[in-house]
């Protein structure tokens, strides 16, 4: 099953007036994605310098994976809604395709009308185990994506970025993800760091940051589909916030409490922008299911700080308190249909 995240049909006019920005921007992406053939957890993360990216989800739509076997990454020049050769990439996973063979499926089927159906300007970074549950990679970076561009692939990772300041950043989260010890979740955080530089997807050099949206996602092997054991996602950030010091403040929170605060529900609720400046939106997908809920905020101790009616399909949220806190939407009956935590930055 793809894991990604897409519009509705009534955010058509939003897709409108993004396309041209994801068909010309989103190819700005460093990325990583990678199994652990000790735990068979399977993971991602990854950043980019879209502006807008906060209205459909964030850049973590590039990443598909499916639990026990393996991920892909799909970037570069792409098309949402569907992300297409996403689509294809993790049905041929589905399939048993190996990640070459994936790659050279994709390349001979190519069903992304951007940049006219052309593999050139498409970059892919696949990892997974094969049947015996040893790992397997393989990457492409097309000719035509925009320089700098690249990937490295190793047993069990492949990393790969376009529109980069240069190698240095896929080279340091190479390295900064072989010296850390311990759980695919550390690896990958400190993967992430090795770009945390400013202008590592270049077009983010003006603002001093590394890029405006990350991710990080870890599947065990008998979680389901759409509710992994670990999924943090920085879907947009201010201009000059970085999002990965952003998602490193989640990633922290998250390893303190031991408890995740992401679960299944969060793909029918969206906080945009998170972390914000104090005011932000909370945005549903299904505002029947939500019709009549409460969304209550939380400091980290458990203390209430907030608590609101949610009607209709968003509405606007001042947080209470400065630093990671905890929102809770529950339906009438006390049923708990999203928790996520929120950041109020300076």
């Amino acid at each position: 099953m793809i894991l990604y995240n897409r519009l509705m049909k009534k955010w058509a006019p939003l897709f409108i007036v993004f396309c041209s920005v994801l068909f010309l921007q989103a190819q700005d992406t460093f990325s990583i994605v990678a199994v652990d053939p000790e735990t068979g957890e399977v993971g991602s993360a990854g950043a980019s310098c879209v502006q807008g990216a906060g209205a459909i989800g964030g850049v973590i739509l590039l990443n598909g994976i499916i639990p026990g076997r393996g991920g892909v990454n799909a970037q570069a020049f792409i098309c949402v809604n569907p992300h297409i050769n996403l689509d294809n990439a993790m049905a041929r996973m589905g399939e048993g395709f190996s990640p070459q063979e994936i790659i050279d499926w994709l390349i001979e089927n190519d069903e992304c009308f951007s940049q006219n159906f052309d593999p050139s300007y498409r970059q892919y970074g696949i990892a997974d185990f094969d049947p015996d549950g040893n790992p397997r990679t393989a990457a492409h970076t097309g000719s035509n994506a925009d320089n700098w561009k690249g990937h490295i692939t190793g047993a069990n990772y492949s990393i790969q970025g376009n529109i980069l300041r240069g190698p240095e950043v896929i080279d340091s989260m190479e390295a900064r993800f072989l010296a850390t010890q311990g759980s695919l979740a550390k690896k990958l955080m400190a993967a992430m760091q090795g770009a945390n530089i400013v202008g590592a997807d270049s077009r983010c050099t003006a603002a001093g940051t590394s890029s405006t949206s990350a991710f990080l996602r870890v599947f065990r092997p008998d979680d389901e589909p759409d509710a992994p054991y670990l999924e943090l996602n920085v879907a947009e950030t201010p201009t000059g916030v970085e999002p990965i010091d952003s998602l490193q403040s989640l990633f922290d929170e998250w390893v303190m409490t031991g408890t995740g605060h992401q679960q299944a529900g969060n793909r029918w609720f969206q906080v945009y922008p998170n972390p914000s400046r104090g005011r932000a939106r909370l945005f549903t997908r299904d505002p029947q299911r939500a019709a009549g809920s409460i969304v209550r905020i939380y400091a980290l101790q458990g203390q209430l700080l907030q608590e609101e009616p949610f009607e209709g399909q968003s509405m606007e949220i001042l947080l209470p308190a400065k630093g990671i806190l905890l929102l809770q939407v529950s339906a009438r009956t006390g049923q708990v249909l999203h928790t996520q935590s929120v950041v109020y930055t300076e």
